[in-house]
């Protein structure tokens, strides 16, 4: 065998769950999404204030800042989506796991982690084939392919399938208890304690 065959070893699920690379990956996945609703975000502001500006200052506003302006709210949601559910922000009904036993409980949540990750793993063929149907497709204002604006869907679905994955198999490994904490990524940078 050669050096290279012999310093190669299989991926050991365990070692990846406990061994922090799963953190690791969920971590800066969490980083890259801020980031990115960050930049949505700014380009909203942006979008807005320069149709604002318009409005009233120059009494003539920029058709392509409305359409922007959705767009970039299309892309905060989506991006959005997959960190509210790490952080228990999306709706949750958690009334009944409140009254029943915490192991009933915890196989509740397990179960509607495993939901939600199968139904966002089903959705994805869909939605690539929707995102494709914007290549025929360009948008009135800014005359992008549309492509780029329905990506959004994909990028929703894939984000909320990643980190419902990352939930269940944490769960399994007992890394994770299923249970949403708004307050759990509060170490990093630029965050109070």
């Amino acid at each position: 065998m050669t050096g290279a065959g012999k310093n190669w070893r299989r991926l050991n699920l365990d070692d990846f769950i406990r061994g922090g690379e799963l953190q690791t990956f969920t971590d800066l996945l969490i980083k890259i999404c801020r980031a990115a609703i960050g930049v949505s975000f700014l380009v909203l502001i942006a979008a807005v204030l320069i149709q604002v500006l318009g409005r009233s200052v120059f009494s003539n506003s920029p058709v392509w800042t409305e359409e922007l302006t959705r767009y970039a709210l299309l892309y905060l949601a989506a991006i959005g989506v997959g960190l509210s559910y790490k952080s228990g922000d999306l709706v949750n009904v958690d009334v009944l796991q409140n009254i029943v036993p915490q192991r009933v409980a915890w196989i509740m949540r397990l179960l509607s982690t495993l939901a939600v990750a199968v139904f966002a793993l089903t959705l994805i063929i869909p939605a690539w084939d929707y995102m494709s149907i914007g290549a025929f497709q360009t948008s009135p204002a800014l005359g992008w392919r549309m492509t780029y604006i329905y990506v959004s869907v994909l990028i929703l679905i894939v984000l909320l399938a990643a980190f419902s994955v990352m939930r269940f198999i944490g769960m399994l490994a007992k890394t994770d208890t299923g249970i949403p904490n708004p307050y759990e990524n509060e170490h990093d940078e630029g965050s109070v304690q």
